[in-house]
C-alpha cells in the first residue's frame, strides 16, 4: 500500500486477526501433517513484517482438547521465536488486568512481565475445540497462557451470568476496548441473551471515545431454532465484531443494518472439512484503528493447501448417457475422471510462481447419482489419482439428491397437516411453528387483535394439554377487550379503528399485560373444560397405555408401582377382577365427552396471520470509517461520526449494559472515488 508511511503512526492501532488455526489438524497423515503448522508460521511472520501491535485470535488454536505434545512443542517454538524480542510495545493496558485475564496466577498482560521479553503480544480466545474442561476449567491455550507466549481472555466462570468486561487500550490518542467470549454451547448462550443474563461493561467516563472491538466464537449461520447467534443479539454500541468458528472466510467487514456495527469473519487458516465454504481463499486481516476510524486489510495466505470441489448431476447429461445406456457406469467414470483432471491442471495453473503453496491439492467431487444412476467403486477409481491429490481416499463423494420440499408459492392455502407433521420430526416446537406460519404470510393479511406470542401459547395449550377452548376463549377475550378499548377512545371511522387496534395490539406486545392476558383466556378454558365434567389430560396418560383392558379402572397410580414382583402381581390380579365390574362413571363421562367434542383443526386460529412488528431500532446516529484494503484492488471508503458523549456517573468506572441494550447510533455510506480515499485523514463528510 502506498500510503502505509502516512496510516501507520503513534495513535493507530495494528492489528492482525485470524481465527481457526486448528493445529494438529491431521497431525499424523503423511501429505497434510504439517499444513497447520506451516500456516500458523506464515501467520506469525506476516504479524513481525508488519510490525504490529499485536496479535488478535478468534478461537480453535488447537484442533484437539488435548494436544500432542508434538502440537504443543511446535506451538510453543514458533511463538518464542515471533513473539519474544526487543521492539517495544507502544500501548497501554487501562484496565483491571486481573479481570481481563482471570485464568492464570499471572494476571498481567505478559508483556508486562518483568522476566519475559515480549515483541509482540497476542490475545485469544478459547474455541468449541480447545474449550476449557475439567474440575479446574483448563485447557491447552490456559498451558501456553502460563508460559507466558499468549494471553487468554473472555473465559466466563459461570453458567448462569456473563458479564463481559473489556481490556482497554490506549496508543497516543486512540482508545481500544477489546471485549471477548469464548466459547460456549449455542443453545444454552442462545436462552442466556433471551433471558437478558449476558451484559457488556463499558467505561463510564468518554463512552463515545472508544473504538469498541468484540471478538466470539458461536455459530454465525442458523444451524437450527437455538444452534446460532443472531447478530441482532450483540450490543449496538460495538463497532467492529470479529466472528470465529465459521470456516468460510468473509472477511471483508459487512455492516448489520439494525445494529449498524461490522462484522469480519476471517474463517479457518485450514481446511478441517471438504465443503464448499472451504473452497474460498484463505486471508487473514491486518486491521487498523485510528481515533473512531478503522481500516482492514486483506492478506492471503500462501501456505494454505489449494482446495477444489465441484458438483456433477448425472441426470443433466442425458445427451450422454442414460442409466439404460449401454455400459452407463463405465461412461459416468470416464466424466468424473475429465472432471478432476480439469480440477487438477486449474490448480497446476494457479500454484505457479508460488513456491510456498503445497504441491498437491485436496480434490472434492461431488456427484448426485439420482434418477437411476449407479455409483462405481470409488477406490478403485481414486487410485489414478494417488501421487497428485492430498486426498485420495475421499475424491469423489456419491449422493441422492433430497426430495424438494413443496414451495409454498400459495402463502394462504399452505397445507399445515403437512407442514405440522414434518416440524415434529425436526424437534420444532409450537411456538416455533406459528413464528414460521406470519413469516410466510405477512405479506398478504395481517393479524388484528391477537399477537403471536398470545396465538402461539393458546395453540401449546390446545396441542400439549388438549384444552380445546384455548384459542377461542383468547380471540373472545382479545375481542371483548379491544371492543371496550374502542369505545372508551370514542373512535367511530373505519381507518381511526384500524389504526387504534394496530397501535393498542403493538402496545401490549412483549409486556406483562399480554402475559396476563394469555392466562386469563387460559384459565377460562380449563373453567368451561370443568364445567362440562372433563379430567385434565395429565391424569389420563394411562387410558393412552392401557387401551387394550377397557374394564380397568381409572385410579390414581399408587406408590412403589412396577418396583417388584409383588406390587406387580397384585396390581395384575386388581385388573383381572375389576374386567367384570361397571366402569366407573367418571371415566364413562370422560371418553362419551372427548367423542362428542368435535375434532376442531387448529389452524382455524390463523384466519388473519400477524405483521410481524420489527424491533425498535435505536435512533442511531453514529458510525465508524471503515475501509477494507484488498491486495489487488481498491474499496471505497465508508464514513460515520459520533455524538457528543453522555456525562459520566462517579459511582464506578463501568457500566452495566445487557444483550440489545439500545444506544445511539446510524451509519452512512460514502462510496465516492475522490480525494479522501484515506481512511485516516479528513473530517467526516456524511453526518446525521
Amino acid at each position: 500500500m502506498s500510503s502505509e508511511s502516512t496510516l501507520d503512526d503513534e495513535d493507530t492501532f495494528k492489528i492482525l486477526i485470524a481465527t481457526d488455526i486448528h493445529l494438529g489438524y491431521l497431525e499424523k497423515d503423511a501429505i497434510r501433517g504439517n499444513d497447520s503448522f506451516n500456516t500458523l508460521e506464515e501467520i506469525l511472520k506476516c504479524a513481525k513484517t508488519n510490525q504490529v501491535d499485536f496479535i488478535l485470535l478468534g478461537g480453535d488454536l488447537f484442533h484437539e482438547n488435548k494436544p500432542s505434545r508434538r502440537c504443543l512443542h511446535t506451538c510453543i517454538t514458533m511463538l518464542r521465536r515471533y513473539c519474544m524480542g526487543d521492539k517495544p510495545i507502544n500501548f497501554n493496558i487501562l484496565s483491571d488486568q486481573k479481570v481481563n485475564f482471570n485464568t492464570t496466577h499471572f494476571p498481567w498482560v505478559n508483556y508486562q512481565d518483568e522476566n519475559l521479553n515480549i515483541s509482540i503480544p497476542a490475545f485469544s480466545i478459547h474455541g468449541n475445540h480447545d474449550d476449557p474442561t475439567g474440575a479446574e476449567g483448563l485447557c491447552a491455550l490456559d498451558l501456553i497462557s502460563a508460559s507466558g507466549l499468549v494471553n487468554h481472555f473472555g473465559h466466563s466462570h459461570s453458567v448462569e451470568k456473563i458479564e463481559i468486561s473489556p481490556i482497554l487500550m490506549q496508543k497516543g490518542i486512540t482508545k481500544l476496548a477489546l471485549f471477548g467470549l469464548g466459547s460456549i454451547p449455542d443453545e444454552r448462550l442462545y436462552r442466556m441473551f433471551v433471558n437478558k443474563q449476558v451484559t457488556m461493561l463499558r467505561p463510564k467516563e468518554d463512552q463515545d471515545e472508544w473504538f469498541n472491538l468484540f471478538t466470539i466464537h458461536q455459530n454465525r449461520s442458523k444451524h437450527g431454532p437455538t444452534n446460532y447467534i443472531p447478530e441482532q443479539f450483540l450490543d449496538d454500541f460495538i463497532d467492529l465484531v470479529v466472528w470465529g468458528h465459521e470456516h468460510e472466510c468473509l472477511i471483508a467487514p459487512t455492516r448489520n443494518e439494525q445494529q449498524l456495527f461490522y462484522v469480519t469473519q476471517p474463517g479457518s487458516s485450514v481446511a478441517t472439512s471438504l465443503s464448499p465454504g472451504e473452497a474460498a481463499k484463505k486471508h487473514i486481516g491486518l486491521l487498523r484503528v485510528k481515533g473512531r476510524k478503522m481500516n482492514m486489510q486483506k492478506i492471503p495466505l500462501n501456505t494454505v493447501r489449494q482446495f477444489f470441489i465441484q458438483d456433477v448431476v448425472l441426470a443433466d447429461y442425458q445427451d450422454i448417457f442414460t442409466p439404460d445406456t449401454p455400459q452407463v457406469t463405465k461412461k459416468v467414470e470416464d466424466l468424473c475422471y475429465a472432471k478432476v483432471t480439469e480440477m487438477l491442471e486449474q490448480a497446476e495453473r494457479e500454484r505457479l510462481g508460488c513456491p510456498l503453496t503445497p504441491e498437491k491439492p485436496l480434490i472434492r467431487l461431488r456427484v448426485d447419482y439420482s434418477g437411476g444412476f449407479e455409483a462405481f467403486n470409488t477406490s478403485r477409481f481414486s487410485q489414478k489419482f494417488v501421487d497428485r491429490v492430498a486426498n485420495p481416499k475421499d475424491v469423489i463423494h456419491f449422493l441422492r439428491r433430497r426430495e424438494q420440499k413443496e414451495d409454498n408459492k400459495d402463502e394462504v392455502n399452505v397445507d399445515y397437516g403437512r407442514l405440522l407433521k414434518t416440524t415434529a420430526v425436526e424437534g420444532l416446537r409450537v411456538e416455533d411453528l406459528v413464528k414460521q406460519y406470519f413469516e410466510a404470510t405477512e405479506q398478504n393479511v395481517q393479524l388484528s387483535l391477537l399477537t403471536e406470542h398470545g396465538m402461539g401459547k393458546a395453540i401449546q395449550e390446545f396441542v400439549d394439554k388438549d384444552e380445546k377452548d384455548a384459542i377461542e376463549e383468547l380471540i373472545t377475550y382479545q375481542l371483548e377487550k379491544t371492543q371496550r378499548h374502542l369505545q372508551a377512545r370514542g373512535v367511530t371511522t373505519e381507518q381511526d379503528i384500524d389504526l387504534e387496534i394496530q397501535r393498542f395490539r403493538d402496545s401490549k406486545k412483549n409486556t406483562t399485560e399480554e402475559e396476563n392476558e394469555i392466562k386469563e383466556a387460559i384459565n377460562r378454558a380449563k373453567a368451561h373444560r370443568l364445567e362440562r365434567g372433563e379430567m385434565p389430560v395429565d391424569m389420563s396418560v394411562d387410558l393412552a397405555l392401557e387401551s387394550d383392558e377397557d374394564a380397568a379402572p381409572l385410579a390414581p397410580p399408587t406408590r412403589g408401582r412396577g418396583r417388584g414382583a409383588r406390587g406387580r402381581g397384585s396390581r395384575g390380579r386388581g385388573r383381572g377382577a375389576a374386567a367384570s365390574e361397571p366402569k366407573p362413571a367418571g371415566r364413562g363421562r370422560a371418553q362419551k365427552s372427548s367423542a362428542a367434542t368435535q375434532s376442531r383443526s387448529i389452524m382455524q386460529a390463523f384466519q388473519s396471520p400477524s405483521q410481524r412488528s420489527s424491533r425498535p431500532g435505536a435512533n442511531k446516529s453514529y458510525a465508524d470509517e471503515v475501509t477494507i484494503e484488498d491486495s489487488d484492488e481498491d474499496i471505497p471508503v465508508m464514513k460515520t461520526t459520533r455524538p457528543p458523549p453522555r456525562p459520566a456517573s462517579s459511582s464506578s468506572s463501568f457500566t452495566k449494559l445487557s444483550s440489545q441494550s439500545q444506544s445511539t447510533k446510524g451509519v452512512a455510506f460514502d462510496d465516492s472515488d475522490d480525494e479522501e480515499d484515506d481512511p485516516f485523514k479528513g473530517p467526516s463528510r456524511s453526518r446525521r
